[in-house]
């Protein structure tokens, strides 16, 4: 009876994570970033671009965050999309690989590799490539392409930061010219680090799976406070101390190591607000809230021609 109930219970899980994505709007431009080029599960990447009526010149890719399991497209992603697109920043929300929903109850890749790192840093620098290759297309600036990602996105668009030496491409035979470093970063209530005691587990669970989740090698190279470079591109950081997923302090662990390093960033740090608002208008607190114009107004300051 009660294996009956748990299935039950994680079917019905499973369905209104599955309807809430079907419900959420999408943009007519559409692009799948592994076309043409043999990657596992390349179907699954998609860009959805938010392009504003007129583009001030900047591009943000957005990743939506859901633990390295899912995504939350609406109040993380498409939300967020036309919030940017509606100040003239040419948007993009990257549907990244993540290791799926039904891997929060069954450990599918015990068996199968399904979706693990180095996958989703493989499409975040190939979102990169992309925009970059068709910035005249967007009325966009190749110098000017930012990322923001939140939760679990926010800790992949700190990797893109972090990690942007690093020609993860090359791993599926792709060359490119284009700039993989983003000129900004935006982690908002990020994953920062894998290690205790401030992990976030299903974080860490998703991006490297069961069998890779206890291995300290694995752990301290995608602890991001330990790899912030001496080129790393300006960083806007927000976070709640009441986010009741993501324990406050691996915002922490980034800044300090962000200051360290002497990286030009600016960290907000809301007292209430929780984790997951997004660019949800009824989400989080009226505090919270203002991280977006905080974010327009940090913004202007790097490029004060644009905005």
């Amino acid at each position: 009876m009660k294996a009956r109930l748990a299935i039950f219970g994680f079917v019905f899980f499973f369905l209104v994570f599955q309807a809430s994505a079907s419900s959420a709007s999408r943009p007519a431009d559409t692009v799948a970033l592994w076309e043409g080029v043999k990657m596992p599960h390349g179907k699954d990447v998609q860009l959805y671009a938010f392009r504003p009526e007129k583009p001030n010149g900047i591009s943000v890719i957005v990743c939506p965050g859901g633990s390295y399991h899912w995504h939350d497209q609406e109040d993380e992603g498409f939300k967020v999309g036309e919030w940017l697109s509606a100040n003239g920043i040419t948007a993009f929300v990257l549907i990244y690989r993540a290791a799926g929903k039904v891997e929060v109850a069954m450990p599918l890749r015990l068996v199968f590799r399904g979706k693990r790192h180095p996958d989703m840093i493989m499409d975040a620098q190939r979102a990169l490539q992309y925009v970059g290759e068709h910035a005249a297309r967007y009325g966009i600036d190749p110098d000017k392409i930012g990322m923001m990602g939140f939760s679990a996105g926010g800790h992949l668009v700190m990797s893109a930061a972090c990690f942007s030496a690093t020609d993860f491409l090359a791993l599926a035979g792709i060359e490119t010219d284009v700039n993989l470093r983003p000129a900004f970063v935006a982690p908002v209530y990020p994953v920062v680090t894998m290690n205790p005691p401030y992990v976030h587990k299903r974080s860490r669970r998703g991006l490297l799976g069961n069998d890779r989740a206890g291995n300290q090698a694995m752990r301290d190279s995608l602890s991001l406070e330990k790899h912030i470079p001496d080129n790393c591109p300006p960083v806007f950081l927000v976070n709640c101390v009441d986010d009741p997923i993501v324990q406050y302090q691996n915002s922490i662990l980034l800044d300090r190591a962000l200051t360290e390093k002497g990286v030009p960033h600016r960290y907000i740090q809301y007292q209430k607000g929780g984790h997951g608002f997004g660019a949800n208008d009824e989400k989080g607190s009226p505090e919270s809230r203002a991280w977006k114009s905080e974010f327009l107004s940090w913004l202007d300051s790097l490029y004060p021609s644009c905005l």
